[in-house]
């Protein structure tokens, strides 16, 4: 097997007529990573799939595989193999010829195909499989079977479109460690499309998010869920109570932002650092596990009142749904389940508290209407 290859996006704009699918978009990913693109529906990131593997030509900026511009290489001469939502595996095919179809067409001999794919069925783990067909095999197996018949082709860098996203929760959180598994026993260089947070998050070791053709902000997951570097990033990965209102004072690393719920200190986000200033319209966003009940008496820039409007129960999760005020923000706490009985009645007003080290602070901008 190949070792991976690095790719490199260089100013890169793609359109369509009028329409800007994707805007200067620039970022390098390593060779042997798992690089994922993560956003909403019609932000551009199949788009850029597409243009790296060569489906799609820039409107500008440049595609470099390798350290080598793509420009002018077709699909079929790029060292990339690209797995489609659908698998668009071989029905009446045997599973073992599915995966050994590209050597067919380069004319490798049936012993050989037979030798190879087998061994590409040990590597996924579905060994003495190969004289099945493929609706014989389960969701989760096809899309190992997808994956081998990608590698067969001994690409460099392996292309995913979503490939997930048709199989059910369990099976699609269980092909999460399989798939990233695979990608490290390989060792190939895995770009992957998905809008699925959980999926980035978990496989990934960075992240590009994406809003409307511009990347937001690429790190690893940690730095994408912890310190945001937009307010679309803190509202779209993972769930945010969103609090808006100005800049009242500076202290540090720290903001207090003056809101509907009343004066919130919270820490400045990395990427608004020097540039998030006094009177600024603002942003504080804090994650329902980073709420709790107050202990009696507490007050300051750390809490908040709310009025409880409905709980869930979850099993590990009490989720508690609350309002700022009277028909306010609507703000939801997450706490553990440590076998308490639930903590509130529907009405009843709260007072939480937070850290606000795990509070974070950015200017004003655009959310994710995603819920």
């Amino acid at each position: 097997m190949k070792s991976g290859v690095g790719v490199e996006l260089e100013h890169l704009w793609i359109r369509f007529g009028d329409f800007v699918a994707v805007r200067d978009a620039s970022v390098k990913i390593e060779e042997g990573e798992f690089f994922s693109f993560l956003g909403p529906s019609g932000c551009g990131k199949t788009t850029i799939l597409r243009t790296v593997s060569g489906f799609q030509d820039p409107s500008e900026g440049r595609v470099l595989i390798g350290g080598r511009d793509m420009a002018g290489t077709g699909p079929n001469k790029r060292p990339t193999a690209l797995i489609f939502q659908n698998l668009a595996l071989f029905p009446l095919m045997k599973v073992w010829e599915n995966i050994a179809f590209s050597l067919e067409v380069r004319g490798v001999s049936k012993a050989g195909r037979r030798k190879r794919a087998d061994e590409l069925l040990d590597l996924i783990a579905l060994p003495d499989q190969g004289d099945k067909l493929v609706d014989e095999l389960s969701g989760g197996q096809r899309q190992r079977v997808a994956v081998a018949r990608a590698l067969a082709a001994e690409p460099q860098v392996l292309l995913l479109d979503e490939p997930l996203s048709a199989l059910d929760l369990k099976l699609r959180q269980h092909m999460r460690t399989e798939l990233r598994a695979i990608q490290q026993r390989v060792g190939l260089t895995f770009i992957y499309i998905t809008h699925d947070q959980g999926e980035a998050l978990t496989m990934s070791d960075h992240v590009a998010v994406m809003r409307e053709g511009v990347i937001e902000q690429v790190g690893d997951g940690k730095e994408i869920y912890d310190d945001p570097a937009t307010s679309f990033v803190a509202s779209f990965v993972g769930e945010n109570n969103a609090f808006s209102g100005r800049v009242t004072s500076l202290n540090g690393s720290h903001a207090v932002v003056d809101t509907e719920v009343g004066a919130l200190r919270a820490r400045i986000a990395t990427a608004a650092r020097g540039t998030l200033q006094q009177d600024d319209n603002a942003m504080v966003f804090i994650r329902p596990e980073s709420l709790d009940v107050a202990a009696d008496g507490a007050a300051g820039d750390h809490t908040l009142s709310a009025r409880v409007v409905n709980e869930e129960f979850e099993g590990q999760s009490y989720h508690v749904f609350m309002e700022a005020g009277d028909g306010g923000s609507p703000i939801k706490m997450s706490l553990t389940n440590r076998g308490q009985a639930h903590i509130s009645s529907i009405g009843g007003a709260l007072t939480l508290a937070y850290d606000p080290d795990q509070a974070v602070a950015l200017p004003q901008g655009a959310l994710s209407d995603q819920e």
